[in-house]
């Protein structure tokens, strides 16, 4: 008996749940841009790097400087954080993101940051990409409401999802109205202790065959250590990711959150050089 979960028959054509994602629906690629300067799908990868938390205004204007100095093209940095353990640093939420839309404008540098509650849809408006992370992968109503605001949205795969779950999650987003959706492979979880998750390079390259939309890469979250971040990362690229999210601080052994899977300057330095 044939599998019908993914995929039924209709005359002699293939149909499968997720329709507008798909690139029978869509053959060519999507562009997603940010600016003239920024465009996922196309054949530069974009590179954004920054903390995982904004911790105060001094922290991430040094961050942002830096990184752009270096080269990345997108700053990224978290106001509101889900975490595990409601004892951790969760982010200083509204002032968080007053401070990164000010710096984006200082620095002259595009911003992409965390919404975890329709609440604080209003918030994000000077934000130029929304992130919606692995916990909210399946929060169906927020990607509904943030796919209203109609601003370019980055969709983290969930930790434990499959590719059509994850796949079906954006087509939450493009059934709304809004097409401007980049994927992000952040790590999946398995039996495997020896680093937080395992980058999916399968469904990474599979999605490019599947899907239209561009999809990028999180090395820093897949491999929950700093010292596997730049040869994920080069892996990824060599697998058609066209981009890559990077966590960056000035100071990680100091950092409020995920200090251990964080680069420093230098580091971040030498990855650019070797990409």
């Amino acid at each position: 008996m044939k599998n019908t979960t993914t995929k039924h028959q209709i005359g002699n054509v293939v149909a499968k749940k997720y329709k507008l994602v798909s690139r029978e629906y869509h053959p060519e690629n999507t562009l997603v841009e940010i600016n003239k300067n920024v465009v996922f799908g196309g054949k530069k990868p974009v590179i954004i790097a920054g903390p995982c938390a904004i911790e105060s205004e001094k922290q991430l204007l040094e961050i942002a400087k830096k990184v752009k100095a270096i080269g990345a093209d997108m700053l990224r940095g978290g106001a509101y954080k889900p975490r595990t353990s409601p004892y951790s640093f969760r982010g200083i939420g509204k002032e968080g993101l007053s401070i990164i839309t000010t710096i984006s404008k200082e620095v002259g540098i595009p911003i992409i940051s965390e919404i975890t509650s329709v609440l604080d849809l209003d918030l994000f408006k000077n934000v130029d990409m929304i992130q919606i992370g692995s916990r909210n992968m399946s929060n169906f109503d927020l990607l509904e409401r943030v796919a209203d605001i109609g601003k370019p949205i980055l969709l983290k795969r969930g930790m434990s999802s499959t590719m059509e779950e994850f796949l079906l999650a954006a087509e939450y987003i493009l059934k709304r109205g809004n097409p401007n959706v980049v994927l992000c492979e952040r790590g999946i979880r398995t039996f495997e202790t020896s680093s937080r998750n395992i980058l999916d390079l399968n469904t990474l390259a599979l999605i490019q065959k599947e899907s239209h939309l561009p999809i990028i890469a999180d090395p820093s979250h897949s491999a929950g250590r700093f010292d596997l971040v730049i040869p994920l990362a080069k892996a990824a690229l060599s697998a058609g990711s066209h981009g890559l999210i990077i966590e960056v601080h000035n100071n990680p052994k100091e950092a409020l959150c995920d200090g251990n899977q964080s680069l420093n300057f230098n580091t971040f330095e030498s990855l650019m050089k070797q990409l």
